[in-house]
């Protein structure tokens, strides 16, 4: 499948901002603190940066709208739908935070409640399509809502050290969903290369009774929108050295640095701020170079019509 970088920065920053909101959302930073406030400003803004990104995928964003008349039948018109009404408890928090230096519990937990919902929605739009071998397991729901559990706790480990507070049990909890979220997606991993395609082109075409299938000529003499979108090829080798780049870069590295923080005491400094913005960065990293892959690697069925023995 074609990487559209506005897909990935979307799923990137949604699942950044969701993570936090949901941490914000728990109480796990003090309210009164200049940085709490700080943090669910990003947390919105992050939210809202990604799901404007991901109209830019369309031809025709303007009609964005569109999509929310069916969320009977469609995960995207479910994501949607959760989006607005999730930014309703997130708002009250942050406005709690920001101009009364509260937390609210109930909203605060609302707020989190629909930030894995959305997340969840958003993965099934890609693990509910049967016609992509790859997404179609409930693995690809796990690695994001941990993946997003991961990058929000990391985020919420900063804004604490920042503010002086105790970060330890952000510390804690994001050392345990960077471990869960990796674990999950090297499990996904493994069954993407290891899996034995279910459409080929001889059940494609319903002649694999009478033996093996190839291609005489192309449907189309020159590209098209399904060779473009469907027909992205990355070579195996490069892929392995790609997903190598993304667990050091956002498993390894800010897994050593929350780990050298518990150690230290997790009492906060300038320090251990950068150190955590260290972690942070590298993690976004390391998630961008997972989106890639996620799309890059995926083979979609329809392929099977145009020389999947190469594809």
């Amino acid at each position: 499948m074609h990487p559209a970088l506005s897909i990935i920065a979307f799923t990137t920053l949604s699942g950044f901002g969701y993570g936090l909101a949901a941490a914000l959302g728990l109480g796990l930073l003090a309210p009164a603190a200049v940085s709490t406030k700080l943090a669910h400003l990003l947390a919105l803004a992050l939210i809202a940066a990604g799901l404007l990104s991901s109209t830019l995928h369309l031809r025709n964003p303007q009609r964005a709208w569109r999509a929310f008349s069916q969320w009977r039948s469609s995960w995207l018109s479910r994501e949607g739908v959760m989006a607005v009404v999730t930014f309703v408890p997130l708002c009250a928090s942050a406005f709690a935070a920001a101009f009364q230096s509260r937390h609210l519990p109930l909203a605060g937990l609302l707020g989190a409640l629909g930030a894995a919902a959305t997340v969840y929605c958003t993965s099934m739009i890609y693990a509910s399509l049967k016609s992509v071998q790859a997404w179609h397991t409930p693995l690809t729901a796990a690695c994001y809502l941990l993946f997003a559990a991961a990058s929000g706790s990391l985020l919420a480990c900063l804004f604490a050290l920042a503010a002086g507070q105790g970060a330890l049990l952000p510390l804690a909890l994001s050392l345990a969903f960077l471990a869960a979220a990796w674990g999950a997606k090297f499990l996904w991993r493994g069954r993407l290369k290891s899996m034995r395609p279910l459409s080929t082109p001889e059940s494609a075409t319903g002649l694999g009774g009478i033996g093996a299938v190839r291609l005489l000529e192309r449907p189309h003499v020159n590209d098209n929108y399904l060779t473009a979108e469907m027909g992205f090829r990355v070579a195996r080798k490069h892929a392995d050295k790609l997903f190598s780049i993304a667990a050091l870069a956002g498993g390894l590295v800010p897994a050593l640095v929350v780990l050298a923080l518990l150690a230290s005491g997790a009492q906060g400094g300038v320090l251990a701020v950068m150190a955590m913005l260290l972690a942070v960065a590298a993690h976004a990293l390391g998630v961008v170079v997972e989106r890639w892959l996620f799309f890059a690697e995926a083979r979609h069925a329809v392929m099977n019509y145009y020389d999947s023995r190469s594809a």
